[in-house]
């Protein structure tokens, strides 16, 4: 049973405000469905011992002169970055969930590049509990929530661009869902009453969005659409830890 209190931020355009806000008694989960949280969990869930999120390729760059057993992971425009952005080398990976296999993850630390999804796990980066959410783990992600000692949660939606994005709404309305009796804002009210209208058909209100639409007309990334939206196939949470890393729990 949950008795949270829930907010929901649909956009970066509301993250402004975050840094000034008291997040003291705050637990903070972020989605970026398409892909960056999807991925980050999978390749935890695969062995990964660590995702360390940067901003920009050259925070990435840095840590693998730090340490050249890092790996290197991000995208920019869908695609893995290629020795033509960085100037040097090529990514690893990009940032697509069926890339980080058990084989290739398994016990490394991953330095992974995004843009928004970043953007919102910095926002919040004083919180005192931050959780990377999915529909992959969504039911044990509300049940470790349910036992939070916050009163408080906040979802916050990555989004695209500077706008919101309907996957993220859709997750932030799956997750309310999983948490009966808690008290709602208008916000989470929202997100649960866009999740419960498409319920029925996920997939097919992913494929008129923004971000859906462009990976499924990409043929090489159009998989990662269905997989980002299966529901309940890995039983690990993730924070973000003070370090700056993510690491599965």
């Amino acid at each position: 049973m949950s008795d949270k209190r829930i907010e929901v931020l649909f956009s970066p355009t509301e993250y402004s405000n975050l840094r000034a806000r008291d997040l003291s008694q705050t637990t903070c989960v972020v989605f970026d469905i398409l892909r960056a949280t999807t991925t980050t969990l999978t390749a935890l869930a695969n062995g990964a011992a660590e995702i360390i999120p940067v901003s920009e390729i050259p925070e990435a760059l840095s840590l693998r002169a730090k340490d050249s057993n890092i790996l290197l992971a991000g995208e920019r425009d869908g695609f893995r970055i290629k020795a033509a952005q960085t100037g040097s080398i090529d990514f690893d990976f990009g940032n697509s969930p069926r890339e980080f296999t058990p084989d290739k993850v398994r016990k490394r630390r991953i330095a992974i590049t995004t843009t928004n999804g970043t953007r919102a796990l910095r926002a919040c980066a004083h919180s005192t509990e931050i959780h990377i959410g999915s529909f992959l783990n969504l039911s044990t992600l509300a049940k470790r929530l349910s036992v939070s000692p916050h009163p408080n949660l906040l979802i916050i939606c990555a989004g695209t661009a500077d706008e919101s994005s309907l996957e993220d709404t859709l997750a932030a309305g799956a997750l309310c869902e999983a948490l009966p009796n808690s008290q709602l804002r208008d916000s989470a009210e929202i997100a649960l009453a866009t999740y419960l209208h498409h319920k029925p058909n996920l997939i097919a209100a992913v494929s008129a969005a923004r971000n859906g639409r462009r990976l499924l007309s990409i043929p090489e990334l159009a998989p990662d659409v269905a997989i980002c939206f299966q529901h309940d196939t890995l039983e690990a949470t993730a924070r973000l830890h003070p370090d700056g890393a993510i690491r599965a729990e």
